[in-house]
């Protein structure tokens, strides 16, 4: 018997538990022990990406542009609940995925997800259609740039598969 339906998962259109929140750059290991859900960071991201989640606990969006790991979020985090250890640590371990709604991957030729990426790591058969553009993982900062515009919302950002990490 599949487990119950709850309610947040119904008020946020997750029916099966799926939706897991990406929380801001270098967010630590006990995030939500220590962040005390003050919204510092909302306001200190100039992109304006960061919004009040689940909990009130904040959170990327990725529909509102993307992160530039500018590190303004971590410096107004006085709790410490983001903490940029070194100048050279990864923000998070996240990257980009495209789920089987892609425009490309039903025949229609569309690359909004690759034009904006900064990296370059999306990438398209040559000469095919039917097939959705695959993503370097070992280049993919999980910036989101891909995400916002995506007309169909195929894009998201996550932890790599085991696929992707094995890779």
């Amino acid at each position: 018997m599949a487990p119950a339906t709850t309610r947040r998962q119904l008020l946020r259109a997750d029916l099966h538990g799926r939706r897991r929140p990406v929380r801001p750059p270098w967010a630590t290991p006990r995030f939500h022990a220590d962040c005390t859900r003050c919204d510092a960071c909302l306001p200190a991201c100039p992109e304006g990406i960061l919004v009040r989640g689940d909990g009130g606990f904040p959170e990327v969006d990725f529909r509102r542009g993307e992160c530039t790991f500018c590190g303004d979020c971590v410096s107004a985090c006085s709790p410490k609940a983001l903490q940029r250890t070194e100048p050279s640590a990864s923000p998070w371990h996240h990257v980009a995925h495209v789920a089987p709604a892609c425009l490309e991957g039903h025949g229609v030729h569309c690359r909004a997800c690759a034009d904006p990426c900064p990296e370059e790591v999306v990438r398209f058969r040559p000469g095919t259609l039917n097939h959705p553009p695959e993503i370097d993982v070992s280049g993919c900062t999980g910036c989101g740039a891909c995400v916002a515009p995506c007309p169909v919302q195929a894009v998201h950002i996550g932890p790599p598969t085991s696929q992707e990490v094995a890779a």
